[in-house]
């Protein structure tokens, strides 16, 4: 967002049609028809949301950075992905005249998938292969001990009424899509094998089959906080950016407002980030606290079924954090 000469930053635009339009696959706003209509986003599609992006791109003339999750893509809980329909063919026999979504055109049912749109092999997301290889995937990772009690926190009186969100859904941990997608990436041959500060892991050069020259590059949220610059230069270099200390700062009343205009849709989630100025090393070495430990503080915070449903989703989440930090960049 600091370097605006060069680039145009997209916040999380893939949500919109995730949880608020005619192809939504959530379901957390499935009985509040008055809640999608109000966020303004009650007829984003996922073709909209690509048209914004050609529109951006035409406008500025510069390179878009799109920060985005990856279960906005991802029907929840493992159900099986089909293309949305502003993007794909109907499957044989379904009408092809209006936008049919679980038999409706208008997207007030309150359960819009499945589609009635073509699979493809593999494919865990609602985009087609041929979207994707328009598109220069990083990720970054947050382990979930950390991860999931912010987001809880969301969830839960008082944020809740800022926020919107008012049940917590084991389902937006997001650790599992953001694997699958990773995974099936690699496998298509749109990331790696190359990995992005790594060139042998285990004594094992990385190698996953055919590349067209992206490498895997994944960003570790504490290792980004210990060594910001390091990461963020070597991150840099991966994508094809020049690097810039000062990318590292957003103090000036311009940067500030720009920040609030991003993160606006989404109140009550980003306040850390807006409150802050730089991303500059954290001044302790960050302590790993007991199992017990964490779960008593969690208890004080969140009351005990807030620290039970917390570490359970810590739990279940954290194999996929361990496997995606195996190919995190290190400096």
């Amino acid at each position: 967002m600091t370097q605006r000469d060069t680039l145009t930053s997209v916040h999380e635009p893939f949500g919109d049609a995730f949880y608020y339009g005619p192809e939504r696959l959530s379901a957390r706003y499935v009985d509040d028809p008055e809640a999608r209509e109000a966020s303004g986003f009650s007829q984003s599609t996922y073709q909209t949301i690509l048209e914004r992006f050609e529109r951006e791109e035409a406008s500025e003339g510069k390179r878009l950075f799109i920060k985005d999750i990856a279960y906005y893509l991802i029907p929840p809980d493992r159900k099986p992905a089909s293309t949305a329909p502003s993007l794909g063919r109907k499957k044989r026999g379904v009408g092809t005249s209006a936008l049919h979504v679980n038999g409706a055109v208008d997207g007030t049912t309150p359960a819009p998938y499945p589609h009635n749109t073509d699979i493809e092999p593999n494919n865990p997301t609602v985009l087609p292969i041929e979207i994707m290889g328009n598109f220069h995937f990083t990720f970054l990772i947050r382990h979930p001990r950390c991860s999931i009690p912010s987001f809880y926190r969301c969830t839960i009186p008082p944020l809740d009424k800022v926020t919107g969100f008012y049940n917590y859904m084991p389902s937006e941990a997001g650790y599992d899509e953001l694997r699958r997608l990773f995974d099936y990436l690699r496998s298509a041959g749109l990331v790696g094998p190359k990995i992005a500060g790594q060139s042998e892991i285990n004594g094992h050069a990385r190698s996953n089959g055919a590349t067209r020259g992206v490498e895997l590059c994944v960003v570790d949220a504490d290792d980004l906080l210990d060594n910001p610059s390091g990461i963020i230069e070597a991150y840099c270099r991966s994508v094809g950016l020049d690097y810039d200390p000062g990318m590292l700062k957003w103090d000036t009343e311009e940067d500030q407002q720009h920040a609030r205009d991003a993160f606006e849709k989404w109140p009550g989630f980003h306040e850390d980030v807006m409150d802050s100025k730089m991303l500059k090393p954290r001044e302790h070495i960050k302590k790993t606290k007991s199992v017990e430990e964490e779960d008593r503080d969690w208890a004080e915070k969140y009351g005990e079924k807030g620290a039970k449903i917390i570490r359970e989703t810590v739990n279940a989440n954290l194999k996929d954090y361990e496997y995606l930090k195996q190919f995190a960049i290190k400096v």
